[in-house]
């Protein structure tokens, strides 16, 4: 009886096992398979709590495989549109004119406008931002029609942080705590959410976060970015 029972238990373990590297293979390859689509569209939104306004509002996005991204964020009652191709990224300012956001001042400060610039700077499609959560999972396994997963400490604070490592002046990170979901849809990813909680200090002050991302994916194969020449221009 004792050896069925140990037998019984390594064939549910393997098994075990089994099913969640098929689970993450499912995911890794639906991500792949919207990243090799020539084009796609999404819309993301953020929430964070206790902070409405400053990090919240939607951001619809458009991009092309090795070509550029555009990018309308709202926050508030303010609009920001900008064009991102490879390392380089401009936005429209108000007058129209397209431009390079603004880069930290000394002791990395610099205000709104430079906060958005380091946003920018280290922004990644949805493709690439899914890639990393993966990059970023303890495990992954299959409950409902979702790919759940809890983030590693390191990876939860990359996503808190916007894609920043902190250091010297810059803010920085602890208590820090993530999962994330992704949704598949006839083989080719179509949504995904990651929730990442912890403590940013920066100049002696303490603040708590606690911030939702949901990122929708449509108009795959369809979309079509549309860039200015002056925009092209700055982004050569």
């Amino acid at each position: 009886m004792k050896k069925s029972i140990i037998i019984g238990a390594v064939v549910l373990t393997a098994s075990s096992f089994l099913a969640l590297g098929a689970a993450i293979d499912e995911v890794k390859s639906a991500i792949k398979s919207l990243a090799d689509k020539p084009n796609y569209s999404w819309i993301s939104k953020t929430e964070t709590a206790g902070q409405q306004g400053r990090f919240g509002g939607p951001t619809e996005g458009k991009t092309e495989k090795d070509g550029f991204t555009y990018l309308k964020m709202t926050r508030g009652d303010q609009t920001t549109e900008a064009i991102i191709k490879g390392e380089k990224v401009v936005v429209k300012t108000q007058d129209g004119a397209w431009q390079e956001p603004p880069q930290l001042g000394a002791g990395g400060q610099g205000g709104r406008g430079a906060f958005l610039g380091r946003i920018l700077r280290n922004f990644k499609a949805p493709a690439a931002q899914a890639e990393d959560l993966v990059k970023a999972a303890k495990e992954i396994k299959k409950e409902g029609d979702a790919y759940v997963c809890d983030l590693t400490e390191e990876g939860a604070r990359q996503f808190l942080m916007f894609g920043g490592r902190g250091g010297g002046n810059q803010p920085q990170a602890s208590n820090v705590k993530g999962n994330a979901k992704f949704w598949v849809k006839d083989g080719i990813l179509s949504k995904y959410e990651y929730r990442v909680q912890g403590t940013i200090t920066f100049n002696n002050n303490d603040v708590n976060i606690d911030r939702t991302t949901t990122v929708e994916i449509k108009d795959v194969g369809t979309t079509k970015v549309t860039v200015p020449d002056e925009a092209k221009q700055k982004l050569q």
